[in-house]
């Protein structure tokens, strides 16, 4: 081997490196660019299996990849986000999604008569304009559009590399030798395609690298169907491997994946071997990266459009290849923390803005469980029901664990790829949580006079439980009002929450100075009285973080 061959080979894997890089940074920063509104996305999926169809793909457009996009559903389907059905539309969506990247590789074919048009000639600049904001720009979406253009510009370098990497040796007997043979054998060639997807990873990668070789004009007609039919179904290996260790429906999800994939690449497998034996002139001749792009857009596309009536056939197929006794495995818990620990999916990490969207709305799930425990435990101080008070015990050690699981999450989410404002709202839904939990604190406070109360026998006059029903009523609502303005983001809600702190802070104080009162003049029992200012110092003390939680709202604002 020559130095001029070690040369080559340097340049082909420094070439791929790039190449592989510069993608994996743009999709990084499309994906921060798309921030919330992919939250949005999954909010407006139905049972439209259509629309499903279309955010599958406009999400795999976005993100670059369809292997992430499928691992989202698989975490979707696994956390009870999404059903089969609607996970079957959104995977068929990200087919047609992947095509996008094949077709910014091929751009470098398109206008090959002027070198001005071909995109190689402004990558240098990309980098430059690219570089240039990521380093001197404060603002956060200058400094991610920097890292689109820098990721563009290094895929297209890439891609220069290695071709010019290759280029000398186009005429070697071994290329046409190896693409003869693929393209003779379409089980052989399938596998090849699937097995380089399944290394890298990525279908967009390994079609980019396939384009690379047909640009220099070594792959067959025959040989490059072949191996894209396989690149599609090796796309399905990361949603398998994601898969394993999940529930039985998570697997069913990956599965619908793999047949809709499988499926596919016989047909079109078949078809294409026909078609060659009649046309053996068209097997043999070269393919360029252009109608690589064409043939992997109309594959998906004439895929999706023959397998979209059979969606509910491609779940029940699942539901036979993954058995049902597996589902005897699985540790099913009909209580909130396993609701939890199920939601929080860590395959969702494929997408943080879906991550922080799907752990601010367990934040509110904790919310929610906690205000019924403190509408319980006021219930429990005005009936003296022992079953309330054991009831807000045991949900306090549910909301305590709900604390632990969010908090673990949310420092997993933190270490992800975050836009400054996402940033911002997972650490104040580390300080929502912490809020959360103390409410639930002093939930168990009030059940501890309640149990006092019931013990001792003691009880408060008609006016003391009016004034205690008027509180805790206004605490409620304050309450309700903060969890509501974290689920919607309202902020006429976190405004109510203010005007429900004052009236709570009113209140308290009034209702103080009248007990007081009621105990000088003899008119309550001094040991329920002490009792009673612990509980609106308890209520009080509520109302204070709800108004901490409103705050986190506005401050994001």
């Amino acid at each position: 081997m020559s130095v001029s061959d070690v040369s080559s080979l340097f340049g082909f894997v420094g070439g791929l490196g790039m190449f592989l890089y510069g993608m994996n940074t743009m999709a990084d920063g499309m994906q921060k660019t798309a921030g919330s509104r992919m939250s949005q996305f999954l909010g407006m999926l139905t049972n439209n299996r259509f629309m499903a169809v279309c955010l599958g793909a406009l999400i795999t457009a976005i993100i670059q990849s369809s292997g992430a996009t499928t691992v989202m559903v698989v975490g979707f389907v696994s956390a009870g986000i999404l059903n089969l059905t609607q996970a079957v539309g959104v995977i068929m969506g990200a087919n047609i999604g992947t095509t996008i990247t094949a077709w910014i590789v091929s751009l470098s074919q398109l206008g090959s008569a002027m070198e001005v048009m071909k995109p190689v000639f402004y990558a240098p600049l990309l980098i430059g304009i690219g570089a240039m904001m990521i380093l001197f720009s404060k603002k956060q979406k200058q400094h991610t559009i920097g890292e689109i253009l820098v990721g563009l510009g290094l895929l297209f370098i890439g891609l220069e590399f290695m071709s010019s990497s290759i280029s000398p040796y186009t005429d070697a007997p071994i290329f046409a030798k190896a693409f003869q043979v693929l393209g003779g054998n379409p089980l052989l060639g399938m596998v090849i395609g699937a097995l380089v997807t399944a290394l890298l990873q990525s279908s967009s990668a390994s079609v980019g690298i396939l384009q690379t070789l047909a640009m220099n004009g070594v792959v067959t007609t025959n040989a490059a169907i072949y191996i894209t039919l396989g690149q599609n179904i090796g796309s399905c290996v990361t949603a398998m491997l994601s898969s394993m260790g999940g529930s039985r429906t998570a697997k069913r999800a990956a599965v619908m994946h793999l047949c809709f994939n499988i499926i596919g690449a016989i047909l079109f497998g078949v078809l294409g071997f026909v078609l060659f034996l009649l046309r053996p002139d068209v097997a043999v001749s070269n393919i360029n990266a252009v109608e690589i792009s064409v043939f992997h857009t109309v594959f998906n596309l004439t895929n999706t459009a023959l397998l979209f009536p059979f969606a509910k056939q491609l779940v029940k197929l699942s539901g036979v290849l993954v058995k049902e006794k597996e589902e005897s495995a699985e540790v099913v818990e009909d209580d909130e923390e396993a609701a939890t620990l199920k939601h929080l999916d860590e395959r969702i990490f494929e997408s943080p803005a879906f991550a922080v969207e799907t752990a601010a709305l367990e934040v509110v799930h904790m919310g929610q469980i906690t205000l019924e425990n403190v509408n319980r435990a006021i219930n429990a101080i005005i009936t003296g029901n022992l079953d309330e008070i054991e009831s807000v015990y045991k949900v306090e050690k549910t909301i305590n664990n709900m604390e632990k699981m969010l908090t673990e999450y949310l420092i997993k989410i933190d270490n992800l790829s975050l836009t400054e404002h996402q940033k911002l709202v997972v650490n104040d839904l580390f300080y929502s949580v912490s809020d959360i939990e103390r409410v639930g604190d002093h939930a168990e406070n009030l059940a501890e006079s309640a149990s006092y109360l019931a013990e001792r026998k003691l009880a408060f006059s008609d006016t003391g439980v009016e004034d205690l029903e008027a509180i805790g009523g206004t605490v409620l609502k304050s309450f309700e009002a903060a969890i509501e303005a974290r689920n919607t983001g309202n902020m006429d809600v976190v405004r109510k929450v203010s005007q429900y702190e004052d009236e709570v802070d009113n209140l308290e104080e009034e209702l103080r100075e009248k007990h007081i009162e009621r105990l000088s003049s003899g008119k309550c029992n001094p040991s329920s009285g002490v009792i009673f200012l612990d509980i609106i110092s308890n209520l009080e003390r509520i109302s204070d973080h709800a108004y901490n939680l409103a705050g986190y709202i506005k401050n994001e604002m």
